[in-house]
């Protein structure tokens, strides 16, 4: 599972992270910091990457264009970078099932709080 975390959850995440997804990265790790939500999109698009984020934007983005990238919308408010470590982790299983089982296919966003 290829997790892309958007700007708006802090570098710190991938370091703690990438023992339970060892394929994580960071916008940051990509050249992406400050870039726009298109070209996010993009990147993710073109290297296989699902977008990790708080930002609605990537929700509508995906309503217009579809998936991939497949989105996991954080709905929880303003957390912490431990409680977003959490959060994920604990929603591991359902992360895994929703970007690798057939039952998600045509799904393009999955929200966890």
């Amino acid at each position: 599972m290829r997790l892309l975390f958007d700007q708006n959850i802090s570098f710190r995440i991938r370091k703690k992270l990438i023992d339970t997804f060892p394929d994580c990265k960071h916008v940051s790790d990509c050249g992406l910091m400050g870039s726009n939500d298109p070209d996010i999109w993009e990147y993710a698009k073109n290297n296989n990457y699902s977008i990790v984020t708080f930002d609605s934007d990537f929700y509508d983005i995906s309503l217009i264009y579809g998936h991939p990238p497949k989105i996991i919308w954080i709905r929880s408010g303003n957390l912490t970078t431990n409680e977003i470590v959490k959060l994920t982790i604990r929603n591991k299983h359902i992360i895994e099932k929703f970007l690798t089982s057939q039952d998600f296919n045509e799904i393009a966003c999955l929200e966890i709080d």
